[in-house]
């Protein structure tokens, strides 16, 4: 009788050490300390090394970014698929409203911004000889490589960067849309009146940000990128002059920051 009560009790105690083993197993298959492929993973314990910030990387190669498809694209655009995912869910919506939302421009690493760059930099050099002043002048729209957001693959443009697009009627019935519900879906114009004390760029009624993980990125940008890491481009030696990072990286509308906190709570 004390035989078969111990032989049972044994068998109970490898069954459950079989079973806690496979959990453990299962929670950890991807490696841990690896980011998982969950809705919380880029929030969490997100892959972020100096060079993804600074746009020194193939997102074409990088398994967080996907190509959009051409439904919502005007050209070959790559996004992270949580910024497209999110997107084409707020351009469903939209559609059921008669808006159309198309994605103009999207991730830019550093090279693509380079090229931008030192195009305007050049045509300007003919007749602005200083170097902060040419700076200025670039920086009312474009930014410097190693510091767009557009970089993170977070942020993008939709339907057009001309202001004269949004002060006609279809426009302006986009705008208000966006500005009306894009933040249900995760989304901020980062670039808003400046009426807000904001500092930086011009107002830019097309560029829309992903909070959930573009605020992530700017905390981490902020942390740990410092004036010498940006350079390998005309005119980087400005950089510092014109205050980049506190000025430009930082100057966006402070509520937008709120919307990630938003987020993580419907997560």
């Amino acid at each position: 009788m004390r035989l078969d009560y111990f032989i049972f009790i044994l068998s109970v105690i490898l069954l459950c050490s079989c079973e806690f083993k496979k959990i453990d197993e299962q929670e950890y298959e991807n490696g841990p300390g690896t980011a998982q492929d969950d809705d919380t993973s880029e929030m969490t314990n997100p892959d972020v090394t100096k060079d993804f910030l600074l746009g020194k990387f193939d997102y074409r190669t990088d398994s967080r970014f996907v190509l959009m498809d051409k439904k919502w694209c005007d050209k070959e655009i790559y996004l992270q698929k949580k910024t497209y995912d999110a997107f084409v869910k707020m351009a469903v919506a939209a559609k059921k409203e008669n808006i159309d939302l198309i994605v103009v421009s999207g991730t830019r690493n550093f090279n693509d911004q380079k090229t931008i760059w030192e195009k305007k930099w050049k045509n300007n050099e003919k007749k602005i000889k200083n170097a902060r002043e040419n700076t200025l002048k670039i920086l009312t729209y474009s930014s410097m490589p190693s510091t767009s957001r557009h970089h993170w693959g977070t942020d993008l443009d939709i339907n057009s960067v001309e202001e004269d697009y949004f002060k006609e009627e279809k426009g302006k019935k986009v705008y208000r849309w966006l500005v009306e519900n894009a933040h249900k879906f995760g989304f901020c114009q980062v670039y808003s009146d400046k009426n807000k004390k904001r500092t930086g760029y011009n107002k830019e009624v097309w560029h829309w940000s992903y909070m959930p993980l573009s605020n992530y990125y700017l905390d981490n940008y902020v942390k740990n990128i410092s004036y010498s890491d940006i350079s390998g481009f005309l005119g980087s030696e400005s950089a510092k002059q014109v205050d980049m990072i506190k000025t430009y990286v930082q100057g966006i509308d402070k509520s937008c920051s709120a919307i990630s906190v938003e987020s993580d709570k419907e997560k």
